[in-house]
């Protein structure tokens, strides 16, 4: 406010300048006491000195503190809405791309930052500058005012007339970003798969008509805002006419000083020029509001996972697992678990096997808590799992998943993920005890070496081997397997089982596996199809059953 008060004054002190030269001692300033012409002029040019020292003084500050603002802004609502992203169900992320949700927590964030950077600021402005060339103008001729004032309400219609028609322009434009972002995403995540199935020119096409929706979507809006500008220029030419014919009508008949003609004609530009960048303002805020939209909509997005509002246990958990009439239910209908019972002792194995699509990862999923029951409870150590604060619950289950996901970063990093304060000589242990040392050895870095995103620098078996030495870091009483040694050769999966031994000694381990011979030694084995368990006991308990287990071993080994 203070920079664009500054900002006005040198046509003030112009127009009053030429008032100086035509009527000398007679001038505005003579009132002030200063009757020589030159003192005038010397006064004059010493104001418009400090009114520029002053204006670009003004003028830093507000660049520096505004954008700085604008920067925290975004950074808060970045930071807040990625915050609420950690804590939505997993059957949200499954339902979306994870391109559309990058779109809206960068794309969109920036867009509103934009906005806030320079069009709240030039709202502002243009606010100060109308107030300001106002009170001059009424000061000096009030009909001359009105005059110049009368385009201002058809630029104000034309703002909001543009703002009502462009806001749903912008929320496709939005929308057809996430898409865009979300088959960009989706092809670099596969560009492995592309390219085995020649498939480049295809997925180029593919990405060729998102662009182009998203251009299309983009001319639409854009049409309707060029449209706003030449108003907006008939509107000011209107204004500064009548300024400029009435005023010099009032100076010839001697109503009106020429100065004070000169400091009206000036302002008229300053007040009315500043509002053709009302629709590029407009612009930004449509823009802004529809990504705003879409930032509130993901914040507003209801999670069904509540933490406990419970104090931390102040010990480990043993480990005993109870499942009770366990039924699972997901979003889309599919009802995989029908009454599941089991029982694991602390510190005891239980093996879960059966046909894919039965059950066995959902029910890994829910001992997570990434899903609630339908029906049914778990209890951990007696208790409900919801009666355990979340972050307590999740320190207390090491999980080594079928899909190992390591981050982009060094193997060090990846192995202490579970334990960021760990020693070197606990994350070289642990690396040992996984059969991981020996090959990390061998790497370009050792322990430094980056994975890349995802892991790909390394095989399938040498991720494997990391996510088992972050398991045995983090060393959880309960330990979740699932499938973890589905796709390595027959050497990788001898160490990955002698690993998993190890990892296994004194915890409650629940595995799935469909490799019957890795699991012979569990103290219990489930058999789930279509999501109930049809059988359960030891090995040599369900091969004498001669039941389901005993076929599937039979069919494992040869011998059926």
């Amino acid at each position: 406010m203070a920079n664009k008060l500054f900002d006005v004054a040198p046509e003030i002190l112009i127009g009053i300048a030429i008032d100086v030269v035509v009527r000398g001692q007679g001038s505005f300033v003579a009132g002030f006491g200063v009757t020589d012409p030159l003192q005038q002029v010397y006064l004059l040019g010493a104001l418009t000195l400090a009114i520029w020292v002053f204006e670009s003084i003004f003028e830093f500050a507000y660049l520096v503190l505004w954008r700085n603002l604008a920067q925290d802004l975004q950074h808060e609502l970045r930071s807040s809405a990625y915050a609420h992203v950690q804590n939505l169900d997993l059957a949200y992320f499954e339902d979306r791309s994870s391109g559309g949700l990058v779109a809206i927590l960068n794309d969109d964030v920036n867009q509103l930052e934009r906005f806030l950077n320079g069009g709240a600021s030039e709202l502002i402005q243009v606010v100060v500058t109308v107030l300001a060339c106002g009170a001059v103008f009424f000061a000096i001729s009030p009909q001359i005012a009105v005059m110049a004032f009368l385009p201002i309400p058809v630029i104000l219609w034309g703002a909001f007339y543009f703002q009502r028609k462009a806001g749903p322009r912008y929320d496709v434009v939005r929308e057809k970003v996430s898409a865009l972002s979300g088959r960009l995403s989706n092809n670099l995540a596969g560009i492995a798969t592309i390219r085995s199935f020649a498939a480049e020119e295809r997925e180029l096409e593919r990405l060729r008509q998102e662009s182009m929706a998203y251009v299309a979507a983009n001319r639409h809006a854009i049409r309707l805002s060029s449209a706003f500008v030449p108003l907006i220029r008939m509107a000011i030419l209107f204004g500064f006419l009548c300024t400029f014919v009435r005023g010099g009508q009032l100076v010839l008949e001697g109503h009106l000083q020429a100065g004070f003609y000169a400091v009206l004609v000036f302002l008229t530009q300053r007040l009315l020029w500043p509002l053709t960048r009302l629709a590029e303002t407009i612009d930004l805020f449509e823009r802004a509001m529809a990504s705003t939209r879409r930032i509130l909509g993901l914040l507003a997005t209801p999670y069904s996972i509540r933490d406990a509002e419970q104090t931390l246990p102040d010990h480990p958990a043993r480990g005993e697992i109870a499942l009770k009439d366990l039924h699972f239910t997901y979003a889309n209908g599919s009802e995989v678990l029908h009454g599941v019972d089991l029982t694991i002792a602390a510190g005891r194995t239980l093996a879960l096997v059966g046909a894919t699509g039965g059950g066995k990862s959902s029910l890994i999923k829910l001992l997570l808590r990434f899903y609630e029951p339908s029906r049914g409870e778990i209890r951990l150590d007696g208790r409900p799992l919801a009666a355990y604060p979340l972050s307590w619950l999740r320190s207390q289950i090491g999980w080594v998943a079928q899909d190992v996901f390591l981050f982009d970063g060094s193997v060090r990093d990846n192995i202490a993920y579970g334990r960021p304060g760990a020693s070197e000589a606990d994350i070289v242990n642990a690396a040992m005890a996984a059969e991981a040392h020996e090959f990390i050895l061998r790497l370009p870095q050792g322990y430094d070496t980056p994975v890349g995103e995802r892991g790909v620098k390394l095989s399938g078996g040498q991720r494997q081997r990391l996510s088992i030495a972050r398991a045995l870091l983090k060393d959880p009483p309960v330990l979740l397997l699932d499938e973890a040694t589905s796709a390595v050769d027959n050497e990788t999966e001898a160490a990955i089982q002698r690993s998993l031994a190890r990892l296994a000694h004194q915890r409650t381990v629940i595995v799935i596996a469909h490799r019957l011979s890795t699991i012979v030694q569990a103290d219990q084995i489930a058999v789930i199809e279509q999501g109930r368990v049809v059988e359960c006991g030891t090995h040599p308990e369900l091969i004498a059953r001669g039941g389901s287990y005993a076929a599937l071993w039979r069919v494992q080994t040869g011998t059926a």
